[in-house]
């Protein structure tokens, strides 16, 4: 079994910045991948940073430079620098772990920008 546990989340001004952590525990076996997805009301989830066991990042255009994803591989955890937010980043984000075969979620964690 394989639990990640997000924290970090909250409510910040718009231009602010918060940190998300995501740390993984449990019988973790290989892990390819870590990322952060949002889902706002109403919307589909959608990828905003991940980055893999040999450290290459991706982002969703919206987020290229402010967010910053970087991971510590000797504590499974991820984290998720946003800088510079703004009220359209207001969503759940939720930390996934892609283990190849099998990925696993988070429960999620409430992130609000205010204007």
């Amino acid at each position: 079994q394989v639990h990640l546990v997000e924290s970090g989340g909250g409510l910040v001004q718009a231009g602010g910045s918060l940190r998300l952590s995501c740390a993984a525990t449990g019988s973790i076996f290989r892990i390819t991948a870590m990322g952060w997805y949002r889902q706002a009301p109403g919307k589909q989830r959608e990828l905003v940073a991940r980055i893999t066991s040999d450290d290459s990042t991706n982002y969703a255009y919206s987020v290229k430079g402010r967010f910053t994803i970087s991971r510590d591989s000797a504590k499974n955890t991820v984290y998720l620098q946003m800088d510079s937010l703004k009220p359209e980043d207001t969503a759940v984000y939720q930390c996934n772990l892609d283990g190849g075969i099998i990925g696993y979620w988070g429960r999620g964690t409430q992130v609000t920008v205010s204007s």
